[in-house]
């Protein structure tokens, strides 16, 4: 009887820590490549989702606004759009799917492209890890973002889907923030501010 509690106390203990303090998550593709490559394993800090607000260069896992998760383009935008506009309006519902992506705005923040690049009100900003990209979606005018929302690019910007096609991200969106990478053994480390 004793293991039995033992077990159940146990299961119990690591459930609630994957629920609220730090949960796996498994990157599903490139988007986030050189940063964080497809197949590695990140450990997610739940615990900021309650506590605190994201940083510029957080890398966050989310639910994205539904539509994010569609191969229409068309339906990803809350809001008819220019290509040259990045979408400035999230649809209202949230997708069920996780994804992975750098918070590249903040609430208030005005947020342009230019070959892959942010421009942050106005000032290029450093990123040594984003990638180039010539696309048309590269190269965006300015859009506002919302307050109580965030900007969020992957890395690898000619292979995300992003910010960019389905708007900014709400905070209630939020799950938390990747902290450390544990596989494969070799990419062990931080997934820190770059």
């Amino acid at each position: 009887m004793e293991t039995l509690v033992v077990a159940a106390t146990a299961l119990v203990l690591v459930v609630l820590i994957q629920q609220f303090v730090i949960k796996p998550y498994k990157i599903p593709s490139l988007s986030m490549a050189p940063t964080l490559i497809e197949g590695q394993r990140v450990l997610v800090n739940r615990l900021g989702a309650y506590v605190g607000t994201p940083g510029l260069g957080h890398v966050v896992v989310f639910r994205p606004p539904a539509g994010a998760d569609r191969a229409d383009a068309s339906l990803q935008c809350g809001q008819p759009k220019p290509i040259t506009q990045a979408c400035g309006v999230a649809t209202p519902e949230r997708s069920e799917q996780t994804f992975i992506k750098r918070v590249v705005g903040l609430p208030g923040d005005r947020i342009a492209l230019e070959g892959g690049h942010v421009v942050r009100n106005g000032q290029k900003m450093p990123e040594p890890y984003a990638q180039s990209c010539a696309l048309p979606q590269c190269n965006l005018s300015a859009i506002t973002v919302p307050a109580g929302s965030y900007y969020l690019l992957g890395d690898n910007r000619d292979a995300s889907g992003d910010s960019r096609f389905w708007g900014p991200v709400p905070e209630r969106n939020l799950i938390g923030r990747a902290v450390m990478t544990y596989w494969p053994i070799d990419r062990i480390g931080g997934v820190g501010v770059q």
